[in-house]
């Protein structure tokens, strides 16, 4: 059986999972849920290569959901910096459980396929805090990442059966993960139950929209691979 799973607690005093439909007048509010996107992008800043896929299995809300409005200077294109009032999740933290699998739309890295040495990689950079930094949401909210065992610890919503919280953003489709030339968003009726999001898979959502038509970014054992293997032995 192959190890492919990882659990851990990210955590930070700011959390910023961008509703959509908020951007349209400049200024952003959060969602009161981490998106499936968010997530991933967290396992990727942790551990992450082309040959495989995360996967978010389950998400645990462990402390009280607060919001904190700010006023901000987001950059304007052409220089210069305006003013915008974000609404910010505040003192956040979360448990995960995620695996990977292999990117069966990467054919060219099935030698990279090597039971064992992805997941051993992985832990040890959830021991480090990931490789990379860790933004909850946005780059304005830094995450702090650390190994926990998933369900334990109490919190603040274990006794309540099921919140609701409406259509929310799940995630993109890339070509590179579904082996089409184009960008999908996809939607999901977001539910928490005993304070535990369980994410559908992407090709479960049965809401999308298309964006745009987009080539997948090309990778090879020779020098991409490599390249990320001597940075995490660096580490």
């Amino acid at each position: 059986m192959v190890k492919n799973s990882i659990s851990f607690k990210v955590y930070g005093r700011y959390a910023l999972f961008t509703d959509p439909i908020t951007k349209i007048g400049g200024e952003k509010c959060s969602y009161h849920l981490p998106t499936y996107e968010a997530i991933i992008g967290i396992l990727k800043s942790i551990y992450w290569k082309p040959t495989i896929i995360w996967v978010v299995d389950k998400v645990r809300v462990m402390n009280p959901l607060r919001t904190q409005t700010k006023g901000t200077k987001p950059l304007v294109w052409g220089g210069g910096n305006s003013l915008a009032i974000y609404t910010f999740l505040h003192d956040v933290e979360y448990q995960v459980q995620a695996h990977f699998e292999w990117n069966e739309h990467r054919p060219e890295l099935a030698k990279d396929r090597i039971d064992g040495k992805h997941y051993a990689i992985a832990q040890r950079m959830v021991e480090k805090g990931g490789r990379q930094d860790v933004f909850l949401g946005t780059r304005d909210c830094q995450g702090y990442v650390e190994p926990c065992e998933f369900g334990e610890e109490q919190g603040a919503y274990d006794e309540i059966d099921e919140l609701g919280f409406g259509l929310m953003f799940h995630g993109f489709d890339y070509p590179d993960e579904t082996g089409k030339n184009e960008l999908h968003s996809r939607f999901w009726q977001a539910t928490m139950k005993k304070g535990v999001l369980e994410y559908p898979r992407p090709e479960q959502c049965d809401i999308r929209r298309f964006i745009r038509n987009m080539l997948p970014k090309e990778f090879s054992i020779g020098e991409n691979i490599q390249a990320v293997e001597m940075t995490e032995a660096e580490l």
